[in-house]
């Protein structure tokens, strides 16, 4: 039977962090590391434990036995401000509340690990990396990168213009993007190729739109001129380091999901930081082909992600 917990974590910056714990209580495995799900930009951990007509990736992860934790970080979902500030970046999401969030799993889990495995989503990806190379006694197991970025070999034209003036995106709230997406999801999904290069109606129960927003966040201004800034460098930096370089040193086992039609992230910026790490076990799943095209978000969402993403995944961590 699959049970879901909450836990508060504190991240001693005045804000605190929602932790969620999802497991099977026959199946878990006790003697496996417990799973981190990390989220990404504009975005809350509410799509890790739904699905729009199938399984969950929390709830096929716990049913192969994992404990899994997906993390609100501040400004996320059941996150909650206590007397902090609005004005972070991503200095302070990784070395803090990364930080908060592993020490929070590993203090509240069943299992005797001192290490946890992450699953890093686009950003939240970049930011595992940025904390691998960050924080030396990380307690890092296995890494998982879903779409995530280091250096931006390749960027969307569209990405690139949005993002183009760092000081312009860092003076400008964004407001009111989760009642915009509920809005113009169902206008858009009339209209495939241009949703195309973050998901796909086709393969969408769209039907479930007013359920799929639930996971969109208004963009920290602070962070998107920290984007900006990492956009027009190529390289990430966090806490003074270019973590670009720094993957050289982190040996962590890599898992690497590819979408091969994400316009977000495309592939060749996807792939960099598996080329470029230093671990001996870097292994990489390619999902989609011409004829079934898979996004950015079609890897969580989709129809076929449960048994093109959700399924690999774990074989990978189990072995």
């Amino acid at each position: 039977m699959i049970r879901i917990e909450h836990h508060s974590a504190p991240n001693g910056d005045g804000w605190v962090l929602s932790l969620r714990r999802t497991y099977d209580d026959e199946a878990l495995d006790k003697a496996r590391d417990p799973l981190l799900i990390v989220p990404g930009y504009g975005m809350n951990s509410f799509i890790f434990g739904f699905h729009p007509r199938g399984t969950s990736m929390e709830g096929y992860l716990a049913g192969r036995g994992f404990e899994v934790w997906s993390v609100d970080l501040r400004g996320q979902g059941k996150s909650r401000r206590d007397g902090g500030s609005m004005k972070y970046g991503l200095d302070d999401l990784v070395m803090t509340d990364l930080f908060t969030a592993i020490h929070g799993v590993l203090e509240h889990t069943a299992t005797s690990a001192q290490s946890v495995d992450v699953i890093g989503c686009s950003l939240g990806a970049s930011m595992m990396f940025a904390y691998a190379v960050c924080v030396p006694d990380n307690h890092l197991g296995r890494m998982v990168s879903m779409g995530g970025p280091v250096r931006w070999v390749r960027i969307h034209p569209v990405l690139r213009a949005a993002f183009a003036s760092p000081e312009l995106v860092g003076k400008l709230p964004i407001l009111g993007t989760r009642r915009l997406a509920s809005a113009a999801l169902p206008l858009l999904s009339r209209a495939p190729w241009l949703l195309s290069i973050y998901l796909h109606p086709q393969i969408v129960d769209m039907s479930q739109a007013e359920q799929l927003v639930r996971t969109v966040e208004n963009p920290n201004r602070h962070v998107n001129k920290d984007i900006a800034r990492w956009i027009k460098s190529g390289d990430l930096f966090v806490d003074g380091k270019n973590v670009s370089e720094g993957l050289r040193a982190v040996k962590n086992p890599l898992l690497t999901v590819i979408a091969n039609a994400d316009g977000i992230v495309p592939r060749e910026t996807a792939i960099w930081p598996h080329l470029n790490i230093g671990s001996e076990r870097r292994d990489m799943l390619e999902v989609g082909t011409y004829s079934l095209p898979i996004a950015h978000a079609d890897m969580f969402v989709s129809d076929h992600a449960p048994e093109l993403v959700f399924q690999p995944l774990a074989d990978w961590l189990v072995g």
